[in-house]
């Protein structure tokens, strides 16, 4: 949650939140936190509008596209390129146009009043009179050593961007709920076999969705199945599942984990509005959230595409309306 403190030029230390806040303030136009597609498009656009952002670059700098090995759905990349590249392309981008970004992780906020107060990695004061947030969204994986150890090389949150490399393979989707439904089916027009693996004896997916595995013929559901293992050499071959208490092997290529993603919103909570799962919530066709000033925009608003170029779109929207914002002020 986010934590009150007034502006401070000598060291200070609040008890009840157990961090210290020290040094000069800085004073910046627009604030942004994240370094995904979203914050450094905001970044790029936000630098060209003279707003001199200062972006921190978040836990994972450069966001989920880091641990994704080829691109190949990006606009303005014909041969494709690598999650990390491309990251840092859009960086030395916003950078060129006089854009700050650092190292840091943004601890604490305080959008009571504007200037917006946000404190970096528990110390460094920041006073900003925009702020845009692109923390991004995190996919939930099942928490196996096999899983971490096949990310990137197998093992995949997001079928639409990296199915096209398992094309006429079999493949694995885990989840019951209406994304992995989503994904299996997709998966199932590129693959020559689609498992399905759900913990439970049902779906809890919609029941158009349901329907719609259902009549797709290279889909197998396995009901009552747990993932033990993911196995290989260098790249998923396999899986060890089991079943009803019994394992089974299955030989796959590709395996996929559609079971969610938790938005970064925590620290905002206290003042942006949330949904249900904590997605920040914005006013219709725009970045703007409740609180004037304060932009949001990624994958932290984006509960249905989750892709590269929708987060940079809206990094765009959100830029511009900051530059908006603060045109209006004067």
């Amino acid at each position: 949650m986010g934590f009150q403190f007034q502006k401070v030029s000598t060291t200070e230390t609040n008890t009840d939140q157990n961090f210290v806040v020290g040094g000069e303030v800085e004073k910046v136009k627009c604030l942004i936190i994240g370094s995904g597609p979203a914050g450094y498009t905001a970044a790029i656009y936000a630098s060209r509008a003279n707003l001199s952002p200062v972006l921190y670059q978040g836990l994972e700098p450069g966001g989920q596209l880091t641990t994704t090995t080829e691109v190949e759905n990006f606009p303005g990349y014909p041969h494709g390129v690598t999650g990390p590249v491309m990251m840092e392309d859009l960086k030395a981008q916003a950078e060129r146009f006089g854009a700050q970004s650092r190292w840091g992780i943004v601890t604490s906020v305080d959008l009571s009043q504007r200037p917006f107060k946000a404190i970096v990695d528990g110390s460094k004061s920041i006073e900003a009179e925009t702020m845009i947030i692109a923390t991004g969204a995190t996919a939930k994986y099942l928490g196996l050593d096999s899983e971490e150890k096949f990310k990137g090389s197998g093992v995949s949150a997001c079928a639409t961007c990296d199915g096209f490399f398992y094309k006429g393979k079999n493949v694995a989707v885990v989840g019951g709920g209406d994304t992995a439904a989503e994904e299996a089916t997709y998966l199932a027009g590129l693959c020559k076999k689609v498992y399905l693996i759900i913990r439970k004896d049902r779906m809890r997916a919609s029941k158009a969705m349901i329907e719609r595995v259902e009549r797709t013929a290279n889909i197998e559901v396995l009901y009552e199945t747990m993932t033990k293992e993911i196995v290989g050499s260098n790249v998923v071959e396999g899986a060890i599942l089991v079943q009803k208490g019994q394992e089974k092997h299955i030989e796959i290529d590709g395996f996929f984990v559609a079971i969610g993603h938790t938005p970064q919103s925590e620290i905002f909570k206290a003042w942006v509005n949330v949904d249900e799962e904590g997605y920040i919530e914005t006013i219709a066709g725009t970045s703007k959230t409740n609180v004037p000033g304060v932009f949001a925009c990624g994958d932290v608003i984006d509960k249905i595409y989750k892709q590269a170029i929708t987060a940079a779109g809206s990094g765009c929207r959100a830029a511009l309306d900051a530059e908006k914002f603060l045109a209006e002020q004067h």
